[in-house]
Protein backbone atom coordinates (compact mmCIF):
# COMPACT_ATOMS: atom_id res chain seq x y z
CA UNK A 1 0.00 0.00 0.00
CA UNK A 2 1.26 3.46 -0.84
CA UNK A 3 2.43 5.93 1.81
CA UNK A 4 2.11 9.22 -0.07
CA UNK A 5 2.23 11.66 2.87
CA UNK A 6 5.35 10.16 4.40
CA UNK A 7 7.04 9.78 1.01
CA UNK A 8 6.43 13.46 0.20
CA UNK A 9 7.77 14.59 3.58
CA UNK A 10 10.81 12.35 3.26
CA UNK A 11 11.66 13.68 -0.20
CA UNK A 12 11.29 17.25 1.00
CA UNK A 13 13.44 16.60 4.08
CA UNK A 14 16.16 15.07 1.90
CA UNK A 15 16.14 17.97 -0.57
CA UNK A 16 18.10 21.23 -0.29
CA UNK A 17 14.94 23.35 -0.09
CA UNK A 18 15.01 26.79 1.50
CA UNK A 19 12.21 26.66 4.08
CA UNK A 20 10.80 30.16 3.79
CA UNK A 21 7.56 28.97 5.39
CA UNK A 22 6.27 27.75 8.74
CA UNK A 23 7.17 26.10 11.09
CA UNK A 24 9.85 28.20 12.66
CA UNK A 25 12.29 25.38 13.38
CA UNK A 26 13.02 25.23 9.59
CA UNK A 27 13.68 21.51 9.80
CA UNK A 28 16.63 21.89 12.17
CA UNK A 29 16.48 19.03 14.66
CA UNK A 30 16.00 19.59 18.35
CA UNK A 31 13.83 16.55 18.97
CA UNK A 32 15.01 14.86 15.80
CA UNK A 33 11.69 14.78 13.94
CA UNK A 34 11.75 18.39 12.71
CA UNK A 35 12.93 17.66 9.12
CA UNK A 36 9.64 15.78 8.53
CA UNK A 37 7.45 18.43 10.18
CA UNK A 38 5.74 20.45 7.43
CA UNK A 39 2.88 22.78 6.74
CA UNK A 40 0.59 23.12 3.70
CA UNK A 41 3.29 23.96 1.14
CA UNK A 42 2.76 23.25 -2.54
CA UNK A 43 2.26 19.53 -3.01
CA UNK A 44 1.58 18.81 0.68
CA UNK A 45 -2.21 18.97 0.21
CA UNK A 46 -4.75 20.26 2.77
CA UNK A 47 -6.35 18.03 5.41
CA UNK A 48 -9.82 19.57 5.19
CA UNK A 49 -9.87 20.04 1.41
CA UNK A 50 -7.67 17.20 0.18
CA UNK A 51 -7.07 16.58 -3.49
CA UNK A 52 -3.59 15.04 -3.50
CA UNK A 53 -1.45 13.00 -1.12
CA UNK A 54 -3.82 13.33 1.87
CA UNK A 55 -6.81 12.30 -0.24
CA UNK A 56 -4.85 9.27 -1.47
CA UNK A 57 -3.79 8.32 2.06
CA UNK A 58 -7.31 8.67 3.49
CA UNK A 59 -8.60 6.54 0.60
CA UNK A 60 -6.05 3.88 1.59
CA UNK A 61 -7.36 3.95 5.16
CA UNK A 62 -10.93 3.74 3.89
CA UNK A 63 -10.00 0.68 1.83
CA UNK A 64 -8.65 -0.98 4.98
CA UNK A 65 -11.65 -0.14 7.16
CA UNK A 66 -14.28 -0.68 4.48
CA UNK A 67 -15.91 2.75 4.73
CA UNK A 68 -15.11 6.40 4.20
CA UNK A 69 -12.31 7.26 6.62
CA UNK A 70 -11.03 10.73 7.50
CA UNK A 71 -7.94 11.66 9.50
CA UNK A 72 -7.81 13.66 12.70
CA UNK A 73 -4.59 14.99 14.18
CA UNK A 74 -6.49 16.11 17.30
CA UNK A 75 -7.55 12.73 18.60
CA UNK A 76 -11.01 11.24 18.82
CA UNK A 77 -12.20 14.41 20.56
CA UNK A 78 -12.34 16.15 17.19
CA UNK A 79 -14.07 13.16 15.62
CA UNK A 80 -16.68 13.02 18.40
CA UNK A 81 -17.63 16.66 17.90
CA UNK A 82 -17.83 16.11 14.15
CA UNK A 83 -19.96 12.97 14.55
CA UNK A 84 -22.45 14.77 16.75
CA UNK A 85 -22.59 17.74 14.40
CA UNK A 86 -23.29 15.39 11.50
CA UNK A 87 -25.98 13.61 13.51
CA UNK A 88 -27.67 16.96 14.10
CA UNK A 89 -27.43 17.88 10.40
CA UNK A 90 -29.01 14.54 9.53
CA UNK A 91 -31.77 15.00 12.10
CA UNK A 92 -32.57 18.43 10.70
CA UNK A 93 -32.77 17.04 7.19
CA UNK A 94 -35.11 14.25 8.35
CA UNK A 95 -37.32 16.61 10.37
CA UNK A 96 -36.34 15.06 13.69
CA UNK A 97 -35.52 16.91 16.92
CA UNK A 98 -31.86 17.37 17.96
CA UNK A 99 -31.97 14.72 20.67
CA UNK A 100 -29.20 12.16 21.32
CA UNK A 101 -29.70 9.09 23.52
CA UNK A 102 -26.49 8.02 25.25
CA UNK A 103 -25.06 5.72 27.89
CA UNK A 104 -23.63 7.70 30.83
CA UNK A 105 -20.04 6.46 30.51
CA UNK A 106 -19.31 9.08 27.87
CA UNK A 107 -15.99 10.87 27.51
CA UNK A 108 -16.32 14.50 28.59
CA UNK A 109 -15.91 15.55 24.95
CA UNK A 110 -19.50 14.40 24.41
CA UNK A 111 -20.62 17.02 26.91
CA UNK A 112 -18.45 19.77 25.49
CA UNK A 113 -20.06 18.98 22.13
CA UNK A 114 -23.51 19.20 23.73
CA UNK A 115 -22.58 22.59 25.16
CA UNK A 116 -21.34 23.83 21.79
CA UNK A 117 -24.06 22.34 19.62
CA UNK A 118 -27.05 22.61 21.97
CA UNK A 119 -28.58 19.17 21.45
CA UNK A 120 -30.69 17.49 24.12
CA UNK A 121 -29.54 14.29 25.83
CA UNK A 122 -31.59 11.26 26.87
CA UNK A 123 -29.49 9.23 29.32
CA UNK A 124 -30.05 5.49 29.11
CA UNK A 125 -30.86 3.63 32.33
CA UNK A 126 -27.71 2.06 33.79
CA UNK A 127 -27.07 -0.62 36.39
CA UNK A 128 -26.22 1.42 39.54
CA UNK A 129 -24.00 -1.40 40.79
CA UNK A 130 -21.73 -1.00 37.78
CA UNK A 131 -18.70 1.27 37.70
CA UNK A 132 -19.31 4.69 36.21
CA UNK A 133 -16.73 3.67 33.60
CA UNK A 134 -18.77 0.67 32.50
CA UNK A 135 -21.11 0.53 29.55
CA UNK A 136 -23.77 -1.35 31.53
CA UNK A 137 -26.66 0.48 29.89
CA UNK A 138 -30.18 -0.74 29.23
CA UNK A 139 -31.48 -0.21 25.70
CA UNK A 140 -35.28 -0.37 25.47
CA UNK A 141 -38.28 1.30 23.89
CA UNK A 142 -38.41 3.59 26.93
CA UNK A 143 -35.59 5.75 25.56
CA UNK A 144 -37.72 6.58 22.51
CA UNK A 145 -40.10 8.80 24.49
CA UNK A 146 -38.23 11.98 23.56
CA UNK A 147 -37.77 10.84 19.95
CA UNK A 148 -33.96 10.73 19.79
CA UNK A 149 -32.45 11.00 16.34
CA UNK A 150 -29.32 9.04 17.26
CA UNK A 151 -27.87 6.69 19.85
CA UNK A 152 -24.34 7.31 21.14
CA UNK A 153 -22.34 4.51 22.75
CA UNK A 154 -18.81 4.16 24.11
CA UNK A 155 -17.40 0.75 23.22
CA UNK A 156 -14.97 -0.59 24.26
CA UNK A 157 -15.29 1.13 27.61
CA UNK A 158 -12.33 2.06 29.77
CA UNK A 159 -12.43 -1.26 31.61
CA UNK A 160 -12.40 -3.37 28.45
CA UNK A 161 -16.12 -4.10 28.16
CA UNK A 162 -17.49 -4.38 24.62
CA UNK A 163 -21.13 -3.52 23.91
CA UNK A 164 -23.36 -5.52 21.60
CA UNK A 165 -23.01 -3.11 18.70
CA UNK A 166 -24.86 -5.30 16.21
CA UNK A 167 -27.95 -5.41 18.46
CA UNK A 168 -27.73 -1.66 19.05
CA UNK A 169 -27.48 -1.04 15.30
CA UNK A 170 -30.53 -3.22 14.63
CA UNK A 171 -32.47 -1.31 17.31
CA UNK A 172 -31.47 2.06 15.89
CA UNK A 173 -32.25 1.26 12.30
CA UNK A 174 -35.69 -0.15 13.23
CA UNK A 175 -36.47 3.21 14.83
CA UNK A 176 -34.96 5.56 12.24
CA UNK A 177 -32.01 6.47 14.46
CA UNK A 178 -28.33 6.74 13.64
CA UNK A 179 -25.84 4.74 15.69
CA UNK A 180 -22.71 6.67 16.73
CA UNK A 181 -19.91 4.79 18.50
CA UNK A 182 -16.93 6.19 20.35
CA UNK A 183 -14.54 3.35 19.52
CA UNK A 184 -11.50 5.28 20.73
CA UNK A 185 -10.01 2.24 22.44
CA UNK A 186 -10.81 -0.22 19.66
CA UNK A 187 -9.08 0.66 16.38
CA UNK A 188 -7.37 -2.74 16.44
CA UNK A 189 -10.71 -4.61 16.64
CA UNK A 190 -10.90 -4.37 12.85
CA UNK A 191 -7.88 -6.64 12.49
CA UNK A 192 -8.94 -9.57 14.66
CA UNK A 193 -9.67 -12.82 12.77
CA UNK A 194 -13.34 -11.91 13.13
CA UNK A 195 -13.73 -8.13 13.11
CA UNK A 196 -15.39 -6.55 16.14
CA UNK A 197 -15.07 -3.04 14.74
CA UNK A 198 -18.29 -0.95 14.93
CA UNK A 199 -18.04 -0.10 11.23
CA UNK A 200 -18.45 -3.82 10.48
CA UNK A 201 -21.27 -4.29 13.00
CA UNK A 202 -23.73 -1.67 11.79
CA UNK A 203 -22.60 1.67 13.23
CA UNK A 204 -23.32 4.60 10.95
CA UNK A 205 -20.57 6.82 12.35
CA UNK A 206 -17.70 5.87 14.62
CA UNK A 207 -14.27 7.09 15.62
CA UNK A 208 -11.01 5.41 16.59
CA UNK A 209 -8.09 6.85 18.49
CA UNK A 210 -5.51 5.19 16.29
CA UNK A 211 -2.76 6.24 18.70
CA UNK A 212 -4.28 4.24 21.56
CA UNK A 213 -3.90 0.77 20.05
CA UNK A 214 -2.02 1.18 16.75
CA UNK A 215 1.56 2.43 16.16
CA UNK A 216 0.50 6.04 15.53
CA UNK A 217 1.71 9.24 17.17
CA UNK A 218 -0.44 10.66 19.97
CA UNK A 219 -3.34 12.61 18.49
CA UNK A 220 -3.81 10.43 15.41
CA UNK A 221 -7.43 9.32 15.00
CA UNK A 222 -10.02 8.27 12.43
CA UNK A 223 -13.59 9.29 11.70
CA UNK A 224 -15.40 6.46 9.88
CA UNK A 225 -18.59 6.99 7.87
CA UNK A 226 -20.40 3.83 6.86
CA UNK A 227 -22.20 3.36 3.55
CA UNK A 228 -25.42 3.15 5.61
CA UNK A 229 -24.99 6.74 6.86
CA UNK A 230 -27.15 9.43 5.26
CA UNK A 231 -25.55 11.20 2.33
CA UNK A 232 -25.41 14.47 4.23
CA UNK A 233 -23.00 12.83 6.69
CA UNK A 234 -20.67 11.98 3.84
CA UNK A 235 -20.94 15.29 1.98
CA UNK A 236 -20.56 17.42 5.12
CA UNK A 237 -17.88 15.38 6.86
CA UNK A 238 -14.88 17.53 6.00
CA UNK A 239 -16.74 20.71 6.90
CA UNK A 240 -17.73 19.11 10.20
CA UNK A 241 -14.11 18.32 11.02
CA UNK A 242 -12.92 21.78 9.95
CA UNK A 243 -15.57 23.44 12.13
CA UNK A 244 -13.84 22.27 15.32
CA UNK A 245 -10.25 21.71 14.22
CA UNK A 246 -7.06 23.70 14.17
CA UNK A 247 -6.05 25.12 10.81
CA UNK A 248 -2.53 23.83 11.51
CA UNK A 249 -2.83 20.03 11.51
CA UNK A 250 0.29 18.08 12.43
CA UNK A 251 2.01 16.56 9.42
CA UNK A 252 4.01 14.30 11.72
CA UNK A 253 0.77 12.75 12.96
CA UNK A 254 -0.58 12.43 9.42
CA UNK A 255 2.66 10.75 8.36
CA UNK A 256 2.28 8.20 11.15
CA UNK A 257 -1.33 7.52 10.10
CA UNK A 258 -0.09 7.14 6.53
CA UNK A 259 2.61 4.63 7.49
CA UNK A 260 0.10 2.77 9.66
CA UNK A 261 -1.95 2.00 6.54
CA UNK A 262 0.92 -0.01 5.10
CA UNK A 263 1.49 -1.78 8.42
CA UNK A 264 -2.19 -2.65 8.94
CA UNK A 265 -2.50 -4.00 5.40
CA UNK A 266 0.63 -6.09 5.93
CA UNK A 267 2.08 -7.59 9.10
CA UNK A 268 -0.28 -6.24 11.75
CA UNK A 269 -3.13 -8.82 11.63
CA UNK A 270 -0.69 -11.72 12.05
CA UNK A 271 1.19 -9.97 14.84
CA UNK A 272 -2.12 -9.15 16.53
CA UNK A 273 -3.10 -12.84 16.60
CA UNK A 274 0.22 -13.72 18.27
CA UNK A 275 -0.13 -10.91 20.79
CA UNK A 276 -3.73 -11.82 21.61
CA UNK A 277 -2.56 -15.36 22.32
CA UNK A 278 0.13 -14.00 24.67
CA UNK A 279 -2.47 -11.86 26.39
CA UNK A 280 -4.78 -14.84 26.83
CA UNK A 281 -1.99 -16.90 28.39
CA UNK A 282 -1.12 -14.01 30.72
CA UNK A 283 -4.74 -13.73 31.84
CA UNK A 284 -4.92 -17.48 32.45
CA UNK A 285 -1.72 -17.33 34.49
CA UNK A 286 -2.99 -14.48 36.63
CA UNK A 287 -6.36 -16.16 37.16
CA UNK A 288 -4.57 -19.30 38.34
CA UNK A 289 -2.65 -17.16 40.85
CA UNK A 290 -5.95 -15.91 42.28
CA UNK A 291 -6.24 -12.52 40.60
CA UNK A 292 -9.73 -11.40 39.57
CA UNK A 293 -10.03 -10.13 36.01
CA UNK A 294 -12.78 -8.46 34.04
CA UNK A 295 -13.41 -7.11 30.52
CA UNK A 296 -13.80 -8.57 27.02
CA UNK A 297 -10.93 -6.93 25.14
CA UNK A 298 -8.02 -9.16 24.13
CA UNK A 299 -5.57 -6.25 24.28
CA UNK A 300 -6.64 -4.88 27.64
CA UNK A 301 -5.77 -6.46 30.98
CA UNK A 302 -8.15 -5.26 33.72
CA UNK A 303 -7.67 -6.44 37.29
CA UNK A 304 -9.96 -6.08 40.29
CA UNK A 305 -7.27 -6.18 42.97
CA UNK A 306 -9.34 -5.71 46.14
CA UNK A 307 -10.08 -9.47 46.50
CA UNK A 308 -6.28 -9.91 46.49
CA UNK A 309 -5.89 -7.30 49.24
CA UNK A 310 -4.89 -4.18 47.26
CA UNK A 311 -6.49 -1.13 45.75
CA UNK A 312 -5.80 -0.45 42.12
CA UNK A 313 -3.77 2.64 42.98
CA UNK A 314 -1.63 0.74 45.50
CA UNK A 315 -0.97 -2.04 43.01
CA UNK A 316 -0.02 0.51 40.34
CA UNK A 317 2.60 1.93 42.70
CA UNK A 318 4.02 -1.55 43.29
CA UNK A 319 4.32 -2.16 39.56
CA UNK A 320 5.79 1.28 38.92
CA UNK A 321 8.69 0.46 41.26
CA UNK A 322 9.51 -2.29 38.77
CA UNK A 323 9.23 0.16 35.87
CA UNK A 324 5.84 -1.13 34.73
CA UNK A 325 3.57 1.84 34.05
CA UNK A 326 -0.15 1.14 33.73
CA UNK A 327 -2.81 2.96 31.73
CA UNK A 328 -5.19 3.60 34.63
CA UNK A 329 -5.75 2.83 38.29
CA UNK A 330 -8.43 3.78 40.79
CA UNK A 331 -9.50 2.26 44.11
CA UNK A 332 -11.15 -0.72 42.37
CA UNK A 333 -9.45 -1.33 39.02
CA UNK A 334 -6.06 -1.57 37.39
CA UNK A 335 -5.95 -1.32 33.59
CA UNK A 336 -3.00 -2.26 31.38
CA UNK A 337 -3.18 -1.70 27.60
CA UNK A 338 -1.05 -3.95 25.40
CA UNK A 339 -0.26 -4.15 21.69
CA UNK A 340 1.95 -6.05 19.24
CA UNK A 341 4.55 -3.34 19.85
CA UNK A 342 4.99 -4.77 23.35
CA UNK A 343 7.83 -7.28 23.32
CA UNK A 344 7.11 -10.82 24.50
CA UNK A 345 9.35 -10.03 27.46
CA UNK A 346 6.91 -7.29 28.55
CA UNK A 347 4.26 -9.93 29.18
CA UNK A 348 6.78 -11.99 31.14
CA UNK A 349 7.75 -8.98 33.26
CA UNK A 350 4.10 -8.22 34.08
CA UNK A 351 3.47 -11.85 35.04
CA UNK A 352 6.63 -12.01 37.17
CA UNK A 353 5.88 -8.71 38.93
CA UNK A 354 2.34 -9.74 39.83
CA UNK A 355 3.53 -13.20 40.92
CA UNK A 356 5.73 -11.49 43.52
CA UNK A 357 2.82 -9.60 45.08
CA UNK A 358 1.92 -11.27 48.35
CA UNK A 359 -1.77 -12.00 48.76
CA UNK A 360 -3.42 -10.25 51.69
CA UNK A 361 -6.87 -10.22 53.20
CA UNK A 362 -9.63 -9.00 50.90
CA UNK A 363 -10.47 -5.32 51.08
CA UNK A 364 -14.22 -5.35 51.70
CA UNK A 365 -14.89 -1.70 50.79
CA UNK A 366 -16.94 -1.34 47.64
CA UNK A 367 -17.55 1.82 45.65
CA UNK A 368 -20.72 3.76 46.40
CA UNK A 369 -23.55 3.21 43.98
CA UNK A 370 -23.53 5.67 41.17
CA UNK A 371 -26.26 8.29 41.51
CA UNK A 372 -28.72 9.30 38.85
CA UNK A 373 -28.88 13.07 39.51
CA UNK A 374 -31.70 15.20 38.23
CA UNK A 375 -30.94 17.29 35.17
CA UNK A 376 -31.87 20.87 36.02
CA UNK A 377 -30.55 22.76 33.00
CA UNK A 378 -28.85 21.83 29.73
CA UNK A 379 -25.09 21.35 29.46
CA UNK A 380 -24.97 24.46 27.28
CA UNK A 381 -26.71 26.61 29.91
CA UNK A 382 -24.46 25.21 32.63
CA UNK A 383 -21.18 25.73 30.80
CA UNK A 384 -22.01 29.34 29.92
CA UNK A 385 -23.22 30.26 33.42
CA UNK A 386 -21.37 32.30 36.03
CA UNK A 387 -19.62 29.76 38.22
CA UNK A 388 -17.54 29.25 41.33
CA UNK A 389 -15.22 26.46 42.44
CA UNK A 390 -15.92 24.94 45.86
CA UNK A 391 -14.98 21.92 47.95
CA UNK A 392 -17.26 19.02 47.10
CA UNK A 393 -18.76 19.07 50.60
CA UNK A 394 -20.08 22.58 49.89
CA UNK A 395 -21.53 21.64 46.50
CA UNK A 396 -24.42 19.48 47.69
CA UNK A 397 -27.64 20.85 46.26
CA UNK A 398 -25.79 22.98 43.71
CA UNK A 399 -25.80 22.54 39.92
CA UNK A 400 -22.63 21.13 38.36
CA UNK A 401 -21.23 23.53 35.77
CA UNK A 402 -18.05 21.85 34.52
CA UNK A 403 -16.35 18.49 34.39
CA UNK A 404 -14.85 17.38 37.70
CA UNK A 405 -12.84 14.57 36.14
CA UNK A 406 -9.23 13.71 35.44
CA UNK A 407 -7.86 12.27 32.22
CA UNK A 408 -7.67 9.34 32.20
CA UNK A 409 -10.49 8.37 32.32
CA UNK A 410 -12.24 11.70 31.50
CA UNK A 411 -15.67 10.19 32.24
CA UNK A 412 -17.82 12.53 34.38
CA UNK A 413 -19.55 11.29 37.53
CA UNK A 414 -22.04 14.16 37.47
CA UNK A 415 -22.88 15.80 34.17
CA UNK A 416 -22.86 19.56 33.80
CA UNK A 417 -26.41 20.79 34.36
CA UNK A 418 -27.20 18.11 36.95
CA UNK A 419 -27.77 18.75 40.66
CA UNK A 420 -25.09 17.41 42.99
CA UNK A 421 -26.67 15.20 45.64
CA UNK A 422 -25.14 13.73 48.78
CA UNK A 423 -24.65 10.34 47.06
CA UNK A 424 -23.03 12.11 44.11
CA UNK A 425 -20.68 13.94 46.46
CA UNK A 426 -19.83 10.62 48.12
CA UNK A 427 -18.88 9.21 44.71
CA UNK A 428 -16.73 12.22 43.91
CA UNK A 429 -14.86 11.95 47.19
CA UNK A 430 -14.40 8.20 46.73
CA UNK A 431 -12.71 8.79 43.37
CA UNK A 432 -10.48 11.55 44.72
CA UNK A 433 -12.36 14.60 43.44
CA UNK A 434 -11.99 17.32 46.07
CA UNK A 435 -13.42 20.33 44.28
CA UNK A 436 -16.21 20.99 41.82
CA UNK A 437 -17.28 23.96 39.73
CA UNK A 438 -20.95 24.89 40.26
CA UNK A 439 -23.30 27.62 39.14
CA UNK A 440 -22.90 30.66 41.32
Amino acid sequence: MTTPIYDFARRYADSDAVRAHMPGHKGEPQLGCEPLDLTEITGADELFAPEGIIAESEANAGEIFGCRTLYSTEGSSLCIRAMLYLAMKSAQERGKPPVIAAARNVHKTFLTAAALLGFEIVWLPQDPAKSYLSGGFVLSEECLGQHPSALYLTSPDYLGGIADIRAAADFCHRHDMLLLVDNAHGAYLKFLPESLHPADLGADLCCDSAHKTLPVLTGGAYLHIADSAPEICRSSAKNAMALFASTSPSYLIMESLDLCNAYCSGHFPGELIETAARGKRLKETLSAQGWTLTGDEPMKLTLLPKPFGYTGTALAEILQKQHIFVEFADPDYLVLMLSPQNAASDFDRIAAALAQVKRRGEIPERPPQMPRPDCVISPREAVFSVTERLPVSQCIGRICAEFAVSCPPAVPIVMCGERITEPAADCMRYYGIGYCTVIK
